[in-house]
């Protein structure tokens, strides 16, 4: 079972690492999510659609914990959402403000729509099932269309 160890070693070592800019960053954190998936959870996260039923399952088994460190939890499995939807359709990150609120987060700019994934995934965590990620997902690729070719 996914500890409150695991969790606390490695977001020590992801906070420790230095990252040249944010999309390395949460490259960095989403490819730790992946591992974290295969090793803790049994899951596949490879950063295809296909990818998000599975990313939905752990985020309830996480939600469940008693010792949830939100803001790490947020953090590592939000940029993972985030790093599916900006490869899918060529986007970018980029520190934005939420709309409506006072703080910067990173969110996800893709044809100039801004995506918030890390903000989705707090609210699958806080919230529950009605803030499915597969019906999340579902709306963005409607609202979106084709994904970008990749060359």
């Amino acid at each position: 079972m996914y500890s409150n160890k695991v969790a606390s070693d490695l977001r020590k070592r992801l906070e420790s690492a230095a990252y040249p800019d944010l999309g390395a960053m949460m490259e960095g954190y989403a490819r730790a999510a992946a591992d974290v998936a295969k090793g803790e959870f049994k899951q596949k996260l490879d950063f295809t659609s296909e990818s998000i039923d599975g990313l939905d399952e752990i985020l309830v088994r996480v939600g469940e914990s008693p010792e949830l460190d939100l803001d790490f939890e947020v953090r590592l499995w939000g940029s993972y959402l985030g790093e599916v939807l900006r490869r899918r359709y060529a986007g970018g990150w980029e520190m934005t403000p939420y709309p409506g609120g006072a703080v910067s987060v990173p969110a996800v700019e893709v044809r100039g729509s801004r995506l918030f994934p890390l903000l989705k995934v707090y609210r699958r965590l806080t919230v529950g099932e009605e803030e499915d990620l597969g019906a999340f997902f579902t709306m963005v690729t409607e609202r979106l269309g084709k994904p970008a070719k990749v060359n």
